[in-house]
């Protein structure tokens, strides 16, 4: 007989040891959770007791079996509903989100702008496909753009004219607060270069009815919206599909425009970094109050002095 031949069944006894010791673990935990009865007349097989489990075998069972199995759990991987309730920040978003969302799904190669051939990745199977690279920078942009507006103290107006877009653009204006509005509706022709007739004297008086930004999640359903906007030169920001001319906006977004989740996300990175601009307006405020506040103390204080 061979060496390796009379080393084989060691090797096996070997490997197969911790399978065997692990094997009857389990076994004799489940053995005292639910012990097999004797098998009854009417049946075959064995029957398990529906006892509930104790805490302190419960608690082994689980603390024996917890690295077994896979780390991920519905708290830290990806779920449908966070782009509308936990929208990621400008920073923190990868080019694997946009995937999830289906962002690099484009209409029909037929259906394709020339001026949209600088976004594109390539075509598979008669469909244009978008390259995510640019979108994940011009997205970007898009939130720094509306940071810097709500830094400012100025007023985002969200639009989406469809009733699958009134969550996501309400919710957008929601996370700005009182800088943040939204259209889930459809648009009103003269909103922005008819104010006074559509709103009335009082109100163009007393409250401010032009924003400083409007982000579009359907343009192309919105045309005349974005010819008001550009007549009042207020800048704007849409999703580009492949089928849409990039230049009808200021800063696009080259993204699926049918998605819906992209949507989602869209809007949500674009409203977390509108957030962020409106606190640190705000804490800019706060600053300015008190450094006046001190400078009067001051003054209260050098006043007798000089007396």
């Amino acid at each position: 007989m061979s060496l390796r031949a009379a080393a084989a069944p060691s090797l096996k006894t070997a490997a197969s040891a911790p399978r065997r010791a692990l094997f009857s673990t389990s076994r004799s935990l489940f053995s005292e959770v639910a012990p097999e009865t004797e098998p009854s007349a009417q049946s075959e097989f064995p029957t398990l007791s529906t006892k509930p489990l104790p805490r302190a075998v419960r608690k082994e069972i689980i603390s024996h079996f917890t690295n077994l199995g896979s780390t991920q759990t519905r708290g830290n991987s990806f779920q449908p509903h966070h782009p509308l309730h936990r929208p990621a920040s400008p920073h923190s978003l990868t080019l694997s989100a946009l995937v999830a969302s289906g962002a690099h799904i484009g209409h029909a190669r037929a259906l394709t702008r020339p001026s949209f051939i600088p976004y594109t990745y390539g075509h598979r199977a008669g469909v244009t496909i978008i390259n995510l690279d640019h979108t994940l920078p011009l997205l970007r942009r898009a939130a720094n753009v509306t940071r810097a507006i709500a830094q400012a103290n100025g007023t985002v107006l969200f639009v989406g004219t469809t009733d699958a877009l009134r969550p996501a653009v309400r919710k957008a204006a929601e996370r700005m607060g009182p800088n943040g509005f939204h259209v889930g509706t459809k648009w009103l022709p003269g909103t922005l270069t008819n104010a006074v007739e559509l709103f009335g004297p009082a109100t163009i008086k007393s409250h401010s009815v032009k924003p400083d930004l409007v982000v579009f999640l359907n343009p192309a359903q919105n045309l005349h919206a974005i010819r008001e906007c550009a007549i009042a030169r207020i800048p704007t920001i849409g999703i580009i599909d492949s089928d849409v001319d990039p230049r009808i906006v200021m800063y696009p977004i080259p993204a699926n425009d049918e998605s819906i989740r992209t949507a989602e996300l869209v809007a949500g990175v674009i409203s977390i970094a509108g957030r962020e601009g409106v606190e640190i307006w705000q804490r800019s405020v706060q600053e300015k109050a008190k450094a006046d506040r001190r400078r009067d103390l001051n003054n209260e204080i050098s006043e007798p002095q000089d007396q």
